[in-house]
C-alpha cells in the first residue's frame, strides 16, 4: 500500500499547536472595491462608509468597515491554519484601535494562547490572541478566537 503524499494547504491539527506558538499572515491591501462590495452585500450603507465627504476630515481616506478587516483576516487564517481542520468557530471577542482604509495593507499575528483537547472524537478546542496591523506596524484590531479543530487521522 503506498502512502499518500502531504496535501498542499492542509491546515494544523490540533496536535500540531502548542500554546505559545506564533504566525503571521501573509499581507494584503484592502482596495476601493473590497471597500464597496463588501458594503453593499451586508447593507452596511452607513453614512461614513458610503459618503467620502462624511467624516469631516477625522478619518483620511475612505474607511473600511471594522467587519471588513476581520473578515480578511479570518479568510488568510481559513486558507492556512484551519483549511480542512476546522470544525466550528467557537467564540470571538474584538476590539477595534484605529481606522483601515482603502490602499492600507494589513496582516496579522497569531498567538496559541490554549489548546484543550475534548473528551471524544479526537477534537481540540484552540484559543487564539490574534493582532491585525498595518503597513506601519500600527495595531488596528485585537481578537481573540476560539475555534474547534480536528485531530490527525488515525
Amino acid at each position: 500500500m503506498t502512502s499518500q503524499p502531504p496535501l498542499l494547504g492542509q491546515g494544523y491539527y490540533w496536535q500540531d499547536l502548542k500554546e505559545g506558538q506564533r504566525f503571521h499572515t501573509f499581507r494584503r491591501t484592502v482596495t476601493e472595491t473590497d471597500i464597496v462590495n463588501f458594503i453593499s452585500v451586508t447593507g452596511m450603507l452607513e453614512a461614513i462608509f458610503i459618503d467620502t465627504t462624511y467624516a469631516h476630515g477625522a478619518i483620511r481616506g475612505r474607511p473600511a468597515p471594522g467587519g471588513l478587516t476581520y473578515g480578511l483576516i479570518e479568510g488568510m487564517l481559513m486558507q492556512t491554519m484551519c483549511q480542512g481542520t476546522g470544525l466550528a468557530l467557537l467564540e470571538v471577542h474584538k476590539k477595534m484601535l484605529g481606522p483601515v482604509v482603502a490602499g492600507d495593507t494589513i496582516w496579522a499575528e497569531v498567538e496559541v494562547t490554549g489548546v484543550r483537547p475534548t473528551s471524544r472524537q479526537n477534537r481540540a478546542v484552540v484559543t487564539s490572541a490574534i493582532t491585525v496591523r498595518k503597513q506601519d506596524g500600527t495595531a488596528v484590531m485585537e481578537y481573540t478566537a476560539v475555534r474547534l479543530l480536528a485531530g490527525r487521522p488515525g
